[in-house]
């Protein structure tokens, strides 16, 4: 197909005689030039249908006048500013179109649809041009397949959107940072050396003794910045960032009035659009002369580096400030999990250590005391003894003893001793890397929403047409109202709830399992499948919660996609936060539930032998272990956590994504071994394109946050938690890096002063912790009745007697019609225990709650209100001990500042200087032509003025005429 007048004004690639790039495969055809940013579109074979503009007059053709489903060619080029007919063509009229009766050769076969997006690309490109940015387009046309346009900013275009972002580059004036002297410094050295096995090998300048000051570009003080090169002085980060903000705003007339590159690949215009990498990532050459793409791969984005520090600056420096932000708080989180791990493992050794030692446990392992318990289910179940759960109630110690409640108080006042580490060390980087001062950009509406809002303004004029009214309120229809999102809201809330229903019916769902598997098994006549019946039923069940909350989860997250989508944001900001909210509110609860029912419902609510309570009328509500629930809630808290951190990041980070490769090359592979010969070798955004796009951090993010929730919220019933979080967060990162540096298409480089929402949820999952912790140490655990009892009960002052102590007493007899054990082999059993505290069959109020009871509620509850005020007190003296700005940063702020002043002051002084240089020459020679009368002054130069010689003296003598003339 020819090209368009407007395609002529575009450079082309030439196949074979392009010069050589200093940088291969990042430049234009002359070498010179880098490549920016690219946008891909794709071509389409299609019917026979054309417009008049596609081929040549010599082929026969027949004219039609369009219906409007065919565009106007003539009339779009000359809208946007490209009109004019080719020699020889005759003029067609508007709306006329034409189809090809046969003879079009070589030429590609286009439909209406797809001349319309050539003309749209056409007319958004020469847009592009307008604004200053060069565009190069491969020479050949090709039939099908994807087409590359390379886009690139010259000089001057980086000058101005430079000083329109407002972006801080570095001055020629540099200081000396100050250095501590004397055991500081003798400490800081020592610390150096010791960490120096730790730091990654990245070249960098030796901005630890020097700092250039900063400043926000501007084309008047090109002399102030320290520019080598033009080419260099903007990194490739900075160049996409700036082309991206071009093409972000371009607006598109034929798809009315469409703003950015966004909607149009939306609308299918353009299929992708992202900047370049920096070459390949793979070492080739010499490897001091490493890009920083190989240099992020070989220090950071390998497994064998997982020891090393990240070399966060130069992440920032490839990837962005938004980016850079999330690897420095994985970071942070990853490193601050190592206290929390070493004291996890010290209090799990203090239970190993004391399991021999810890009287209940021995009591309960006691064969001699023989205490007898009631059946765990009716009818099939038969008497048991206490001692037969003996390995249960030594392992609940193992997480149940007194050093819980210490690590309970030292993980809350981690979370907010983890939170103020972060917030310094992000006003640390906020002030290294020049964030400090910085405004939220402006943002265009979203694709979606400039769509339902064009679709609002046509119905509007629709019926503005039908009552022959004029529109008297055009401003009513420039923005979306609550009333038009109204049904997106009332599906969003519907939507959640039964989100919410579905969750709990899940666990519902696993309860009603765990209730008849363990039904079913107590009916079996194998001893061995009786004795195994609570650890079958336990491994069972949670495995099972495990596959749904992962099914869920994914799930939830389209769901969460949806209904935002169904909100209609205006901006992507707007649209990233409301997405955040409802993915972490459903995968919050998706995660979570069956743990609170374990920590908080699980026996609770079964009854008492003679009154139990029924499910379905025919089940029995499920009982705790002997030991107590938290080691049930220790299996289920552990089995999820690291159930999801090894299936989400074995298969669903590194399977998944490696078997789409797989199947993409398998089905790639025939056609492009036809292909190889014919074609060149692929260049970089052949080599970009192939590879994912980036889909944002949010799914990054809420993995961290939900496992927070695990490290944070139980860990006192899991004190190994926080060990096992460390441990996967050390491949969590190189596996994220090598995601972002081997695996993603670059993405552009967005400025961002914080991690935004993320940083008030984890804030809130801090407090809430607390209360969590607080509630399953009084409430799930046994800490508080063993208290009660030492104190308040045992004679001894001993936890001697605490088993039977907590064991109340049923008369056998009592039993209801069905529910009494049918084959009783000891028939002497008049009596059996259950763990509760109620009054005895002989008492005048039997099976009552009893007054031990009521003491060790009220025990517990107090414990609560203790905890709490203990830890958010303890929280308040963190938070305060710690200032938010390290006071370093505050002295070198002020130093930045008050230097930068001196900077502009001397530039004032000299150009001032120059003025009255100036002047003084031009003062001389009027007095070497016309020398002063006696009497006469010249006048000096004020420091501030800006006036010349003549002008004062000029004023002078105007003064002395006015004096004489009001004297007369």
């Amino acid at each position: 197909m020819p090209n368009s007048p407007a395609e002529d004004k575009i450079p082309v690639v030439g196949s074979a005689s392009s010069p050589q790039c200093s940088e291969e495969g990042l430049c234009f055809s002359d070498g010179r030039r880098k490549v920016d940013y690219v946008l891909v579109f794709h071509h389409r074979r299609h019917g026979s249908v054309r417009s008049f503009a596609s081929n040549s007059v010599s082929h026969d053709r027949i004219s039609i006048v369009s219906n409007g489903n065919f565009p106007s060619a003539a009339g779009s080029d000359a809208a946007a500013g490209r009109g004019g007919s080719s020699p020889g063509r005759e003029a067609a009229s508007v709306g006329e179109v034409f189809v090809e009766l046969g003879g079009a050769g070589e030429n590609d076969l286009t439909e209406p649809a797809d001349h319309e997006m050539d003309l749209i690309r056409q007319e958004f490109e020469a847009s592009l041009q307008e604004a200053g940015l060069e565009i190069e387009r491969d020479k050949e046309m090709k039939t099908q397949g994807h087409s590359f346009t390379r886009v690139h900013a010259p000089w001057p275009v980086l000058c101005r959107e430079a000083e329109f972002l407002r972006i801080k580059v570095p001055t020629k004036t540099s200081y000396d940072l100050k250095e501590e002297s004397g055991f500081g410094s003798t400490m800081s050295t020592v610390w150096r050396k010791m960490n120096q096995p730790f730091q990654p090998k990245v070249p960098h300048q030796d901005h630890e003794c020097t700092k250039f000051l900063t400043h926000c570009f501007s084309r008047d003080k090109l002399h102030l910045y320290n520019i080598p090169s033009k080419d260099t002085f903007f990194d490739n980060a900075t160049r996409g960032r700036i082309v991206y903000e071009i093409l972000r705003r371009t607006v598109c007339v034929r798809t009315c009035q469409t703003i950015g590159i966004s909607t149009l690949i939306a609308k299918g215009v353009y299929d992708a659009a992202f900047p370049l990498h920096d070459g390949d990532y793979k070492v080739i050459g010499q490897p001091e002369e490493r890009s920083d793409r190989q240099v992020l791969h070989d220090e950071w984005a390998k497994y064998s580096a997982f020891y090393k520090y990240q070399p966060i600056d130069l992440v920032r420096k490839y990837f962005g400030e938004k980016i850079g932000l999330y690897f420095a708080w994985l970071g942070v989180y990853t490193q601050l999990l190592i206290p929390a791990s070493i004291v996890g493992i010290i209090v799990f050794g203090y239970g190993v250590a004391t399991v021999d030692t810890n009287i209940p446990s021995l009591e309960m392992c006691d064969e001699r005391l023989n205490f007898t318990m009631c059946p765990l289910c009716d009818g099939a179940c038969d008497f048991w003894h206490l001692s037969t759960a003996c390995g249960t109630a030594r392992a609940s110690h193992l997480f149940d003893n007194p050093a819980t409640v210490f690590f309970a108080i030292f993980m809350s006042l981690w979370a907010v001793l983890f939170l103020e580490h972060w917030k310094r060390r992000q006003i640390s980087l906020s002030f290294s890397w020049d964030l400090t001062g910085i405004e939220d950009d402006e943002e265009h509406p979203r694709p979606r929403y400039e769509t339902i809002l064009l679709q609002k303004k046509q119905r509007k004029e629709n019926k503005v047409k039908k009552k022959k009214k004029k529109i008297k309120n055009e401003a009513a229809i420039e923005k979306l109202t609550w009333k038009d999102r109204l049904p997106g809201y009332f599906i969003n809330i519907s939507s959640i709830i039964f989100m919410f229903a579905l969750t709990f019916s899940a666990v519902f769902g696993v309860i009603i399992y765990r209730i008849t598997v363990s039904a079913l098994m107590a009916m079996s006549p194998d001893p061995e499948t009786k004795s195994n019946v609570r650890v079958t039923v336990t491994a069972t069940a949670v495995i099972i919660n495990l596959v749904v909350i992962l099914i869920l989860d994914e799930i939830y997250g389209a769901v969460a996609l949806w209904l935002t989508e169904l909100e209609i944001p205006k901006t992507e900001t707007h649209f990233e936060e409301r997405l955040i909210l409802k993915a972490f509110l459903l995968k919050f609860m998706n995660a979570y539930a069956p743990i609170f029912y374990v920590a908080f419902f699980k026996g609770r609510f079964a009854g008492r032998p003679g009154n139990y309570v029924y499910v379905f009328n025919d089940y029995r509500m499920e009982e705790c272990a002997p030991g107590g629930c938290l080691i049930e809630l220790c299996i289920q808290l552990s089995i999820i956590m690291l159930g999801k951190q090894l299936i989400q990041n074995n298969i669903f980070e590194i399977g998944i994504p490696k078997l789409k490769k797989l199947v993409r090359a398998i089905k790639d592979k025939g056609s492009a071994e036809k292909k190889m010969e014919e074609e060149r070798p692929p260049q970089q955004w052949n080599l970009d394109y192939a590879l994912a796009p980036f889909e944002g951090l949010t799914p990054e993010y809420m993995e961290m946050i939900i496992q927070f929730g695990f490290v944070s919220l139980f860990v006192a019933s899991f004190p190994l938690a926080p060990l096992f979080a460390l441990l996967n967060n050390v491949i969590e990162i190189r596996l994220d890096a090598k995601k972002f540096v081997t695996e993603l298409r670059r993405p552009v480089a967005v400025r961002a002063k914080d991690i935004g929402i993320w940083y008030n949820i984890l804030s809130g999952m801090g407090k809430f912790s607390v209360i969590i912790n607080a509630f399953v140490i009084s409430f799930t655990s046994d800490f508080i009745p063993r208290l009660v009892y030492q104190y308040m009960f045992s004679e001894t002052g001993t936890m001697h007697g605490f088993i039977d102590h907590t064991l109340s007493y049923f008369n056998v007899s009592h039993f209801k019609h069905g529910t009494a054990p049918q084959n009783i082999e000891q028939a002497d059993i008049t009596v059996c225990r259950y763990k509760d505290y109620r009054e005895p069959p002989w008492s005048p109020d039997a099976y009552t709650i009893s007054k031990q009871y009521w003491c060790v509620l009220a025990a517990r509850l107090a414990f609560v209100i203790l905890f709490q005020n203990l830890v958010m007190f303890l929280s308040l003296v963190v938070a305060w001990g710690i200032p938010d700005v390290p006071k370093t940063i505050v002295e070198q702020f002020k130093r930045e500042k008050k230097l930068l002043v001196d900077v502009f002051l001397r530039e004032e002084k000299e150009k001032f200087q120059l003025i009255q240089s100036l002047f003084s020459k031009d003062a001389t020679h009027q007095l070497s032509t016309n020398p002063l009368s006696p009497g006469q002054v010249l006048p000096l130069l004020g420091r501030y003025s800006t006036l010349p010689p003549r002008t004062h003296t000029g004023l002078r003598r105007r003064r002395g005429a006015e004096g004489q003339v009001q004297g007369r």
